[in-house]
């Protein structure tokens, strides 16, 4: 997306072990990434850049619905400053997704796996061993 001119924001994670018990009685431990601070981040950028006038539409992928609020604080800067800002939540639908609603009081942008799957960002993370 950055190559098509999308300004991308990314947050390191962190990493913690996780031991796994198997069918077998064996485990397996494997390194898991958690995000920390990942919806804080992305709630004070939409509205700090809200403030700022630098957008007039911001689409969040994500069905987290405390970003509701987001979109309250949103409508009310747009409110104050004699501006339109729409805010759109887009997720992912296929048959078998169970989770079919987008963020409350946004405008919903499902996307097909196609779609999802060109907004990943493939690359690992993690610190090399």
């Amino acid at each position: 997306m950055g190559r098509q001119g999308v300004v991308v924001f990314s947050r390191s994670l962190r990493y913690r072990n996780q031991t796994v018990r198997l069918p077998d009685r064996s485990e397996v431990t494997f390194a898991v990434g958690e995000e920390k601070g990942v919806d804080i981040r992305m709630a004070l950028d939409v509205i700090r850049m809200a403030h700022r006038g630098e957008y007039d539409a911001a689409v969040i992928l994500s069905q987290d619905q405390d970003f509701s609020e987001v979109a309250d604080e949103i409508r009310v800067i747009a409110q104050e400053r004699s501006r339109w800002i729409k805010v759109a939540s887009a997720y992912p639908l296929s048959p078998t997704t169970r989770n079919r609603r987008g963020i409350n009081r946004t405008d919903w942008l499902p996307i097909n796996r196609v779609m999802y799957d060109g907004c990943l960002d493939r690359r690992d993370y993690r610190p090399p061993r």
